[in-house]
């Protein structure tokens, strides 16, 4: 597979109590070592030292280092997506839906940086990551910001002429390319809070129906 690759190990499910906080010690862990040291040039060893366990205690969780950055996007892209549904359900109008979507993916990563270049940079670095394991998870994330840009053509306040996944896609490229700025320069929090109601402006503005 991909140059730097650990060699793969037995992965079973560990159960037992406690053993959700572990796991999650891992991949915190490991968001720090990789934004750190990159990807590649982490090893599991190094892991492990920064979740306090011991080496082999990773593969009980993981199969190997690839699992563990996979388990990172796939984690925090689901916990995304239930945030993402739950509080635009409490939204009146759809430009509060767009809003909401926008606000909140630049608000949960202001005190996560080392995760911003964790999912904007190391995730890139493995394109078959992306397209095998990234993109299914990647698509439902789509799919909720596509269904309130569907809803908005259907009421008649978004321009129909725009295809809701492409708009979505546009969307997301937005805040990936504010997110890797941030993460990657000054990384204030005030960055991405003026970041986040220009994007949200511009975004609206080019979704409007006609005299809307």
């Amino acid at each position: 597979m991909s140059e730097g690759k650990e060699e793969s190990a037995p992965a079973p499910s560990p159960g037992g109590r406690g053993s959700g906080d572990k796991r999650e010690r891992i991949l915190r862990g490991a968001i720090r070592v990789f934004a750190r040291n990159g990807f590649y040039k982490t090893r599991v060893s190094e892991i492990a030292e920064a979740a306090g366990v011991a080496d082999g205690t990773i593969y009980l969780y993981f199969k190997n280092k690839d699992d563990v950055l996979i388990s990172i996007f796939e984690d925090r892209l689901d916990a995304l997506i239930r945030v993402l549904k739950r509080e635009i359900a409490k939204c009146q109008t759809v430009e509060e839906k767009v809003e909401k979507i926008i606000h909140l993916q630049l608000d949960l990563l202001e005190t996560e940086r080392d995760l911003a270049e964790v999912i904007t940079v190391n995730l890139r670095q493995s394109s078959r990551l992306l397209k095998e394991y990234a993109a299914p998870k990647f698509e439902a994330y789509l799919q909720v910001i596509a269904h309130v840009i569907s809803e908005g053509q259907t009421s008649g306040v978004f321009r129909n002429d725009v295809h809701p996944v492409g708009a979505a896609r546009a969307l997301w490229g937005s805040l990936d390319g504010t997110l890797m700025t941030w993460a990657l320069g000054d990384a204030k929090p005030s960055t991405l809070r003026k970041a986040s109601t220009n994007i949200a402006s511009i975004f609206l503005r080019g979704l409007a129906a006609e005299g809307g």
